[in-house]
């Protein structure tokens, strides 16, 4: 089989694994490594240090360092559903109301290397990823044609907007290599940046993870401080809202192609957070076994849920806080007490712990 006639029957298959985006790009290092390398000077990483470890920059400065015989890489994408929240916050992320994507993609980037190898006839040196490897990824995507990074620093398609998940597969054979996009369409919009709650973009293309609610709602670990905390609304687990202010996100549009297993969870669309604070161990594992929202941890999730009903100011919730003193995470007895504290407008009680609040 051609070249030609390879590339054009990978891209079919890859659509039909749900994939409707498919690209491919040559292995060379990326042109915006420095970009990279100032954001991890400034520190915009947060505790995410394993982005800037030297054997994390050796590989995303050259994949070829992953894998030393590959001479194309597939760019994947597909789209899953546009949130049903607002910018007053959503309470979950629409990407996690969902099986866990790297589950699920997993799965289908294997089988599409199993036929492969089939058309081939013979191994194929490969290594594929979807947001679990030193990849820049977005970037791989802009020169696979596959979109434009926006100023939010989403990768952004013209027909599916950014509601997508990324894949790549580093592949031992020669494919014909797409056009890139070199154009950027977000023209003199900049509706992401200033509707950011607590400016995590600190310019276009800069996104500051200190400051940002998806990160702080799931990577950072510790207590979240109280001037961020005030301005994340009722977000509980990852944020939308630079993407649901995008002109590129149609409102109430569904994409085509949208797999089943991305389809919302209806008792997460629905969800009472102050049920939810009384979640044990035992429970919370069993509701998001198989759910990105595990990522956060039974305390960082409680946390979250504590300083959300602090941010809705009912007192409706103070019962499920007062119970929240007694938790076992002092991380969740930190967040419940600065909850209560903002809901009586009195200062917040030391709840068992020792560190000041």
């Amino acid at each position: 089989m051609d070249k030609q006639s390879l590339t054009q029957k990978i891209k079919e298959h890859a659509k039909e694994l749900g994939f409707p985006l498919a690209g491919v790009t040559t292995p060379d290092p990326p042109p915006h490594l420095d970009f990279f390398q100032d954001w991890l000077d400034a520190g915009y990483q947060g505790s995410m240090d394993w982005m800037g470890t030297e054997r994390s920059l050796e590989r995303r400065a050259d994949p070829r360092v992953i894998l030393p015989e590959c001479r194309s890489i597939l760019v994947l994408g597909t789209p899953y559903p546009a949130p049903r929240g607002n910018l007053g916050g959503g309470n979950i992320a629409a990407y996690a109301l969902n099986q866990d994507y790297h589950d699920v993609l997993g799965k289908r980037l294997q089988a599409l290397v199993e036929a492969i190898e089939d058309w081939v006839g013979e191994p194929v040196p490969n290594r594929w990823y979807t947001d679990t490897g030193p990849l820049l990824e977005k970037e791989l995507a802009m020169r696979a044609g596959l979109g434009w990074i926006g100023k939010n620093t989403s990768l952004i398609n013209k027909e599916y907007g950014s509601y997508l998940f990324l894949a790549e597969i580093l592949l031992g054979i020669d494919l014909v290599i797409d056009d890139p996009i070199t154009e950027n369409y977000c023209g003199d919009c900049v509706r992401c940046l200033v509707t950011c709650p607590t400016r995590a973009l600190r310019e276009p293309y800069t996104l500051d993870a200190n400051r940002c609610i998806s990160y702080l709602t799931i990577e950072h670990r510790d207590e979240i401080p109280e001037r961020l905390g005030s301005q994340m609304g009722d977000w509980i687990f990852g944020c939308d809202i630079c993407q649901i202010i995008c002109p590129w996100n149609k409102p109430g549009q569904e994409a085509p192609a949208i797999l089943d297993e991305f389809q919302p969870r209806e008792e997460l669309l629905n969800l009472d957070p102050v049920q939810e604070l009384g979640l044990t161990q035992e429970q919370f594992s069993a509701r998001f076994k198989g759910s990105p929202i595990k990522r956060a941890k039974r305390r960082g999730y409680l946390r979250n849920l504590a300083i959300a009903l602090g941010n809705r100011g009912e007192e409706d919730a103070l019962p499920a806080l007062e119970k929240a003193l007694d938790d076992q995470e002092p991380l969740v007895r930190k967040a419940a007490a600065r909850a209560i504290a903002i809901i009586t407008k009195n200062p917040p009680r030391n709840a068992g712990i020792q560190e000041t609040i």
